[in-house]
């Protein structure tokens, strides 16, 4: 990941809202949740989370799908993880008793 899409990802996440939604979405798992849901479990209006949801999915946070006349919102855990690896692909010189399992590069 880039510095700039990283940095962009983050801004994304440099919202209240958004970041509990995303945890939300994490504990959910991969089944994820209705948008209907998410919204009455935060008290967050249903066109305020969706303008959230719609920025968590361009930062590559979220993924959707239709199910019925619902959407359903799940954390996209490739986007995730590619955040985390980007934060400690370096993790402390490579030290596994510090990053422990968080150690991208991997020694020759």
């Amino acid at each position: 990941m880039e510095v700039n899409i990283a940095a962009e990802t983050f801004a994304a996440l440099a919202q209240p809202s958004r970041l509990t939604v995303l945890k939300e979405l994490v504990q959910a798992g991969p089944a994820g949740l209705r948008a209907g849901v998410i919204a009455e479990r935060l008290s967050v209006p249903a066109p305020t989370m969706s303008f959230h949801l719609k920025e968590l999915s361009r930062a590559g946070l979220v993924q959707s799908h239709r199910e019925g006349r619902s959407v359903i919102y799940a954390a996209d855990y490739g986007g995730l993880r590619e955040l985390i690896d980007f934060l400690l692909a370096d993790c402390c010189q490579g030290d596994r008793r510090l990053c422990g399992p968080y150690v991208i590069k991997e020694s020759a």
